[in-house]
C-alpha cells in the first residue's frame, strides 16, 4: 500500500508507477490521505464513496471520525482505479469543512439576500410557481442543474419538472461538456452509451486521444496508461491537441492542429484508411450503413491538403493513420478539444467512423470512450435531466412518451411537446427575451462556466425572471439569486452515480450536513409536495420519499432501455461497482457494448431519428427508416467549414480554454482546498515562445487578453504550445473566497456559439489579443 507524502502527490500528481504487460490485470496501488494527526487505526469508520470532482468514477471509502469526514482510502478491489487516488481525491474532501458553507436558506429582501427559515424560502418558490403557471403557463419556468448530483436527485427533478410541472426546459451543465458525448454516440449508434470500458487500456496497442488531456482531466486513467508505457509491449499514443500536454509530451505521435480544423484532421486520417485499403469490409458490409458516402466526403482530403489547412505535418497525419490503420487493438477517447471546438459533433463521430471501418468495437482493447467531464454527466443524460427523455427515449417517438406517461402516471398530453427538450443555451435566450420566467439551478455556477459572461449577468439580474440557486457555498451566482437553498454537500447524503465507462457507484452519507442543509432530494420532494403534484390516481408525484425507492423506481424506468439498472443494488454497490446494462440475466453487468455488432439503432427502439452534422436539422422517423431499416451502425461523413471567428489582424491568435489537475470546474470545491488552491493559486496563459518574443512578454508577465467580448489580466507562462494559440483555464471566477472581484474569468472572453448538432458551446473558437500590462519584478 502506497501512502505517498501530500507533496509527491502535488507535485507527482499520478503517483508511483506499477507497469504492466498487454493483457494483464492492472496491479494493486491503494492511496490514502488523513488529516494531520489522524492514523488508519483511529478511524471509526469507513463509507463507501467515489470521486465526485471529475468523470473517472474513481472508488474509495471516506473515513469519518468523532462525526467527521478525516480522509480517504482507495478501493483496491474496485474495477476502476483499482486504489489509485488523483489529486483531487485525496484532498478534496476538505472543502465539505470550509467555514462559509451555507447553511440556511436566503431570500432576496429590498435588494440583499438574508437569512430565513426553510418555510419562508419555499413559500416564496412555491407562490411564485404557482403565479407563473397561472399566468404564463409550464414553459415559464425552467431548471438548470449539473453533472455532480446523483442519479436519485436527477431523476427526482425529472419526474417533477416534466411530469409535474410540464415543462420542457430542462437541462444541465453537461450542455457545457458532454452533450457532444451523447449526440455523437447517437449520431453512430442510435443511442447514448460508451461502447468501450477501461479495460481496453490493459489490452490496447493504440491509444488515440482526441482533444482530451486525460493527464488532467481523468488522472487515475492516466496514471494506467503511464503504467502500460512503463510496462512490456506499450502501446504507441497518438495525441490530438494544440498544447504540449502531458499526454502530448508520451505521445508516439502529437498533432497538434489550429483550432478549428479538427474535422479536417479527422477526414485526412479516414482518407487514409479507405485508400491504403486499412478497413474491415466484412464488418462494413453486416454492421453499418453510409460507407459510400464516407469515402466520396474524404476522397480528396489528402494529407498534404490536411496538413496545409491545419498547419500541422502530412507525415505526421500519414504515421497517425498507418498507427490506427494497423492497429491490432485500438482504444479511443474524445472530449473537450472536440466536443468545445468548431464542427464539434462532425469531428466526434469521425472518431466513430474509424472504429466502424476498421471493426474494432467490442472486443478488449477496442473500443470508444466519448468521455464525461463531470463525474455524474452520464446520470443527468439517463434520467432525462438535460436535453433527453428519461431511459434514453426518443422524444420523437410517440410510443415512447406514452411509454413514460405509463409508468409516471400522467396524462400524454403532459410530456409531449412540438420539439425536442430545451438546451441550456436557449433557455438562456428566453429568460433574455422575458419568454422564461423563473430559472432553478442546482449545483453549478453559470455566471462562470457560461460563455460570455457580461451577457449572462446582465440576464440573470432582469426583474421579470426569478432566479433559485441550490448550491454548498457561495458563489458568483448565488449573489444574483432571489431564493438561495443550503445543499448537503458529497459526503452528507446518499445516493448512486455513473462515470464516463458505464460504472455505477454508491456514495453512502457519511455525516451530517451542517446547519439547516437539506440533500438535493429532500429539497426537490419538498418542492414537489408541497406544490401538491399528482399523478392520474391522485397520489403524490413522484411516489417515492428516500434515496433507495428513488432507485428502484429508476430500475423500472431503465427496464429493457440500453441504461438497465434492474440487475443492481445498493446492497450489491457496497462491494465495488458494476457497468450498466444489467438486466437480472447478467447480474455482474456488460463490459462492453455492441460485441454481436447489434446496436440500438432499430427505428422503433433508438433514442434519436438522427441530424445533419452540419446544420443540425433534425432527421424525421421516415427519413430514418429509409436509411437504416436494419438498426445498424451509421457511418456519416462531414464536410469541413472554416471556424466563424477566425484570427484577424486585430485578434490575431486564438484563444482555447481548458482545465488544470488541480480544479474541478469553477473552484467552488477545490478553491477551498488548501493543497489544490496553493498548487494553482490564480489564473494564467500559455503562450507560445515566438508569440511571447513578438509581444515582448516574458514568463510570469501580468499580460491583459482580450477578445471582441471583453478582457482579463494572467501571468504569462511560455510553452511549446503551437504558435498562434493562446491558452485560459476556466476555472477562475470574478471573485475569489473572500469575495474580491478580479478581471480573470476566461469566459469573459468566449462566444456565445454553439454547435449546432449537440447545442454545446464552443468555448475553443474566439480570436485574441495579448499585450504587456506589468513586467515581472525580475525584468
Amino acid at each position: 500500500m502506497t501512502t505517498e507524502s501530500e507533496g509527491d502527490r502535488i507535485t507527482q500528481p499520478w503517483g508511483a508507477r506499477t507497469p504492466y504487460r498487454r493483457g494483464d490485470v492492472w496491479p494493486l496501488r491503494v492511496d490514502m490521505e488523513l488529516a494531520d494527526g489522524v492514523h488508519e487505526a483511529d478511524v471509526d469508520r469507513w463509507v463507501p464513496s467515489a470521486s465526485v470532482l471529475h468523470s473517472n468514477g474513481d472508488a474509495f471509502d471516506i473515513a469519518v471520525r468523532d462525526g467527521r469526514i478525516v480522509g480517504v482510502r482507495g478501493r483496491g478491489g474496485d474495477r476502476v482505479n483499482r486504489g489509485r487516488l488523483d489529486p483531487k481525491d485525496l484532498f478534496g474532501w476538505q472543502a465539505t469543512a470550509a467555514q462559509d458553507r451555507l447553511t440556511t436558506p436566503l431570500i432576496r429582501v429590498e435588494g440583499r439576500l438574508r437569512p430565513c427559515d426553510w418555510d419562508t424560502a419555499m413559500d416564496r418558490i412555491v407562490s411564485r410557481t404557482r403565479e407563473l403557471l397561472d399566468a404564463h403557463g409550464p414553459e415559464s419556468i425552467s431548471f438548470y442543474t449539473s453533472g455532480q448530483l446523483f442519479l436519485e436527485e436527477y431523476y427526482t427533478l425529472a419526474v417533477i419538472a416534466r411530469g409535474g410541472i410540464g415543462t420542457n426546459h430542462l437541462d444541465g451543465n453537461t450542455r457545457l461538456c458532454t452533450a457532444t458525448a451523447a449526440e455523437s454516440l447517437k449520431q453512430s449508434f442510435g443511442c447514448d452509451g460508451q461502447p468501450g470500458s477501461y479495460t481496453d487500456i490493459d489490452h490496447a496497442d493504440v491509444i488515440a486521444l482526441y482533444g482530451h488531456n486525460v493527464a488532467e482531466t481523468q488522472g487515475v486513467l492516466w496514471s494506467r496508461m503511464l503504467d502500460r508505457l512503463a510496462g512490456p509491449q506499450p502501446p504507441a499514443l497518438i495525441c490530438v491537441d494544440p498544447r504540449p500536454t502531458p499526454v502530448a509530451q508520451h505521445a508516439t505521435v502529437h498533432l497538434a492542429p489550429l483550432p478549428g480544423t479538427n474535422v479536417v484532421v479527422m477526414n485526412a486520417l479516414l482518407h487514409e484508411l479507405i485508400a491504403n485499403d486499412w478497413i474491415d469490409g466484412d464488418y462494413i458490409s453486416a454492421h453499418t450503413v453510409g460507407f459510400d458516402d464516407l469515402a466520396a466526403a474524404v476522397s480528396d482530403w489528402t494529407p498534404q491538403r490536411a496538413a496545409e489547412v491545419c498547419g500541422i505535418d502530412a507525415d505526421d497525419l500519414r504515421r497517425a493513420a498507418h498507427l490506427l490503420g494497423t492497429a491490432e487493438h485500438l482504444v479511443s477517447t474524445v472530449l473537450q478539444g472536440f466536443y468545445q471546438s468548431h464542427q464539434a459533433t462532425a469531428a466526434a463521430v469521425q472518431v466513430n467512423n474509424i472504429h466502424l471501418l476498421r471493426g474494432m468495437l467490442g472486443r478488449p482493447g477496442c473500443g470508444v470512450l466519448q468521455m464525461n467531464g463531470q463525474p455524474t454527466a452520464q446520470n443527468t443524460r439517463e434520467c432525462g435531466a438535460d436535453g433527453d427523455i428519461a431511459g434514453f427515449r426518443n422524444w420523437a417517438n410517440e410510443k415512447h412518451i406514452a411509454e413514460l406517461a405509463r409508468l409516471w402516471n400522467v396524462d400524454t398530453d403532459r410530456l409531449s411537446h412540438d420539439g425536442p427538450p430545451t438546451d441550456a443555451m436557449q433557455m438562456i435566450r428566453l429568460a433574455e427575451t422575458g419568454d422564461l420566467r423563473m430559472l432553478w439551478i442546482s449545483a453549478t455556477n453559470p455566471v462562470v462556466s457560461l460563455p460570455q459572461l457580461e451577457r449572462i449577468r446582465r440576464i440573470f439580474v432582469q426583474d421579470n425572471l426569478f432566479v433559485i440557486v441550490q448550491d454548498i457555498f457561495p458563489t458568483e451566482t448565488t449573489e444574483l439569486a432571489d431564493v438561495v437553498l443550503p445543499a448537503a454537500a458529497w459526503g452528507e447524503k446518499t445516493g448512486t452515480f455513473t462515470n464516463a465507462d458505464r460504472t455505477v457507484h454508491i456514495s453512502e452519507q457519511a455525516v451530517q450536513p451542517p446547519g439547516m442543509a437539506k440533500s438535493d432530494l429532500e429539497i426537490f420532494l419538498d418542492f414537489a409536495r408541497r406544490m401538491d403534484l399528482r399523478d392520474r390516481d391522485d397520489a403524490p408525484l413522484p411516489p417515492w420519499h428516500d434515496p433507495e425507492s428513488a432507485f428502484r423506481a429508476w430500475q423500472q424506468c431503465g427496464a429493457g432501455r440500453p441504461c438497465d439498472y434492474r440487475g443492481i443494488s445498493y446492497q450489491r454497490l457496497r462491494d465495488g461497482g458494476i457497468q450498466w446494462p444489467c438486466p437480472p440475466d447478467r447480474p455482474d453487468g456488460t463490459e462492453r457494448l455492441y460485441q454481436d455488432g447489434r446496436f440500438y439503432a432499430a427505428p422503433d427502439y433508438c433514442e434519436n431519428y438522427g441530424k445533419d452534422l452540419v446544420s443540425g436539422d433534425p432527421w424525421d422517423e421516415d427519413r430514418y427508416r429509409d436509411f437504416n431499416p436494419d438498426g445498424k451502425a451509421m457511418i456519416k461523413p462531414a464536410p469541413y467549414q472554416p471556424p466563424p471567428e477566425a484570427p484577424s489582424p486585430e485578434y490575431p491568435l486564438a484563444l482555447i480554454t481548458g482545465r488544470t489537475i488541480y480544479h474541478f470546474h469553477t473552484r467552488t470545491k477545490t478553491g477551498r482546498t488548501p493543497q489544490l488552491q496553493q498548487a494553482a493559486p490564480e489564473v494564467w496563459v500559455e503562450i507560445s515562445a515566438a508569440d511571447a518574443k513578438a509581444a515582448d512578454i516574458d514568463d510570469s508577465d501580468l499580460v491583459r487578453i482580450t477578445t471582441p467580448r471583453g478582457s482579463i489580466v494572467a501571468r504569462a507562462r511560455r510553452t511549446e504550445i503551437r504558435p498562434g494559440v493562446i491558452f485560459v483555464p476556466f476555472h477562475y471566477g470574478y471573485w475569489d473566497t473572500s469575495g474580491n472581484e478580479h478581471d480573470r474569468a476566461a469566459n469573459e472572453l468566449t462566444r456565445t456559439e454553439w454547435d449546432p448538432a449537440s447545442k454545446q458551446p464552443l468555448f475553443k473558437t474566439a480570436a485574441a489579443r495579448i499585450e504587456l500590462t506589468e513586467s515581472d519584478d525580475h525584468r
